[in-house]
């Protein structure tokens, strides 16, 4: 079972401004859309739904909706 990857216009335009972006979308596909429970990520203010992670050097910081199968991100922060 795989979730649908979305993106808040806020990480919409992060994303646009990346070097990489097709590299940073499959790294999150392979990573986030398969388990957006794991790959390091933790919750944030202990709302299980409401998690950040790192991910191909970028925080990212998205909601999880397991109903519907969708991951939103909200934010993304490029590492420097």
């Amino acid at each position: 079972m795989s979730f649908r990857i979305s993106y808040a216009p806020p990480a919409d335009d992060s994303l646009a401004k990346l070097r990489d972006g097709e590299t940073f979308r499959a790294e999150m596909a392979r990573t986030l859309g398969l388990d957006p429970y794991g790959h390091g990520s933790s919750a944030v203010k202990s709302e299980r739904d409401r998690r950040e992670a790192t991910v191909a050097g970028a925080i990212v910081l998205y909601y999880v909706s397991g109903s519907v199968l969708i991951v939103t991100v909200v934010r993304l922060v490029p590492l420097p």
